[in-house]
């Protein structure tokens, strides 16, 4: 690498050799002096598919000016992006979890072919953060992370509320508890503006987890999309790849373990969407380190939950941001002794240096240590009969009384007999719901199931249900919602030989999840179990065909 930060990009402008590829960059406008600059990629995710998306065509505009600012030359470039709300409850939801493969295979092949000196990720929303920081960590050149930002709450009667209300609402009005008007109010209230989801649901947990990881400067996770300031924190971030790149900083130096651990400890505090889970491992997969379930319930027992956002509290990501942000949860943390505070991050401080700068403004909203939301970090991995290699739930969002739990199966072979039956008024108190089949190759694609638990919420049994199932839950989920259950029944797993009226005993304090039946029933059933057929083409036929369990992250297994 030269003096002023080039080096990949030699590739496209030294040389007589190179005489081909300056003529090609003439004519997307290229002058003399800019090749002599370093040439910063932006890999964008703007769509107008996803609310969390649609702004980011102006605010890579900030991004571009910072870069000029500080003497690089910006070349952006697209990657593809779902929106799991619209996707939800049909069979669009099959293919979210599989585009964080495609979205960071797309970037590794135009970042691989068009040889970028540093690359600024600009994400927002569920998919595209994780399959942007595993395309981070495959490149290994100089990266900093800029989100879209967080969408403000909507507000209704006085209480703000968001995107899991309205699904809360569709249970209400199909139990008759409110009108087809009020339902069409809150879905007129609960998304004002642009942004990822107003609450601590899975896009906004990955934006301040990536902060945590140490890839995106302080204020990443929790500066609200439509504030002035997210259009200053884009300006900044292309400046400081500017900084990042001549510190010679990679991602390889900053995706440590201790960063792993940090950013599950944070994602402890802020009782974090369960995908994090999935998403977590991946990325540390592809950083070299091996990153399991076990470490999230190790960190679990010695971390406290120390805020409770929505959807299991009254608080939003725009509370967050006002109370401190993630540094101030940051500044808990390292005062209690569970951070790593020598981490590197893109801010070329360490993560100890940023948090003890660090302000925090309002102890309801991130918790003194002494009084947190719950004693426990947010999220438990469960093992037992039903769950061999383990099975997720954010225990921060189960009413108390549904922590330990007894009750008969019911059992559906999709999330769309579920549906169905919740809304037949099958489902009961005390019943165990049982949804199996939609794992990462079951389903295949592991679908968000939003609106079962949404409606049993809705239905006022979220006390007294609890729901199971190989796939998952979304981050706006709250309740005894226990996902990711794994090995999954397309594998032969134990939740394949459930029986309607199996009594499961739930524990979550005790980290069990069983079935009341025997070894000798278990391996009986399972002896006569009719092994799965995958029935689907295309991408989720490749999909399924390579896929890992979730216990490992539903990563890509790719045969040497």
């Amino acid at each position: 690498m030269s003096g002023n930060g080039k080096g990949r990009s030699d590739n496209l402008t030294k040389g007589a050799a190179r005489a081909p590829h300056r003529s090609l960059l003439k004519g997307l406008g290229f002058i003399g002096d800019e090749m002599e600059k370093p040439i910063i990629g932006i890999a964008n995710s703007f769509n107008e598919i996803i609310p969390g998306h649609v702004h980011l065509k102006n605010l890579v505009q900030s991004v571009k000016d910072g870069i000029r600012m500080a003497g690089g030359v910006p070349m952006e470039f697209n990657t593809i992006g779902i929106c799991d709300g619209l996707a939800m409850n049909h069979i669009g939801m099959k293919y979210s979890l599989v585009t964080r493969n495609i979205i960071a295979d797309s970037i590794e092949a135009v970042a691989m072919a068009t040889p970028f000196d540093a690359i600024v990720f600009m994400p927002s929303c569920d998919k595209v953060v994780p399959g942007m920081l595993i395309a981070a960590a495959r490149l290994n050149i100089p990266s900093i992370f800029v989100s879209g930002g967080a969408m403000l709450a909507g507000v209704y009667k006085g209480k703000k509320i968001g995107l899991s209300n309205v699904f809360e609402a569709v249970g209400a009005y199909n139990t008759g508890q409110i009108t087809r008007k009020e339902l069409n109010s809150v879905e007129e209230m609960a998304c004002p503006t642009c942004g990822s989801c107003a609450g601590m649901y899975t896009a906004n947990t990955m934006n301040c987890l990536t902060e945590a990881l140490g890839m995106g400067l302080p204020g990443n996770g929790t500066v609200p999309a439509v504030f002035s300031e997210r259009a200053r924190l884009a300006k900044k971030a292309g400046m400081q790849i500017m900084e990042v790149l001549k510190a010679d900083l990679r991602p390889s130096d900053i995706l440590t373990r201790e960063a792993f651990e940090n950013a599950v400890a944070v994602d402890m505090a802020l009782g974090g969407s369960s995908n994090t889970a999935l998403h977590l491992p991946a990325i540390a997969h592809e950083a070299g380190i091996d990153l399991t379930l076990s470490d999230f319930n190790e960190i679990a027992q010695k971390t406290r939950q120390i805020c409770k956002l929505s959807p299991s509290g009254e608080y939003f990501i725009e509370d967050l941001y006002r109370a401190g942000g993630v540094t101030g949860v940051m500044k808990r943390l390292l005062e209690n002794e569970r951070l790593h505070g020598d981490a590197k991050t893109v801010a070329l401080q360490t993560q100890g240096e940023l948090a003890k700068d660090a302000f925090i403004n309002d102890d309801d909203v991130i918790k003194p240590w002494d009084k947190p939301a719950y004693k426990t970090g947010g999220i438990a991995v469960l093992k037992g009969n039903l769950a061999p290699n383990g099975c997720v739930v954010k225990e921060g969002a189960v009413d108390p009384e549904m922590l330990q739990h007894t009750g008969p199966a019911k059992v559906f072979n999709s999330e769309e007999e579920a549906v169905k039956a919740i809304v037949g008024g099958e489902i009961v108190a005390g019943d165990v719901v049982i949804i199996r089949y939609e794992g990462p190759k079951g389903g295949p694609g592991m679908r968000e199931m939003l609106s079962p638990t949404a409606m049993i919420a809705g239905m006022g049994l979220d006390k007294d249900v609890a729901l199971i199932t190989d796939g998952r839950f979304s981050g706006a989920t709250r309740g005894a919602s226990i996902g990711h259950v794994s090995p999954e029944a397309a594998s032969g797993g134990n939740i394949a030989i459930v029986q309607n009226g199996d009594i499961v005993e739930i524990d979550i304090p005790n980290r069990s999840i069983n079935i009341k039946i025997s070894d000798e029933e278990i391996e009986a059933r399972k002896a006569k179990l009719e092994p799965f057929k995958l029935q689907v083409k295309g991408y989720l036929k490749k999909y399924a065909m390579h896929v890992s369990s979730a216990d490992r992250g539903a990563i890509e297994i790719l045969e040497d």
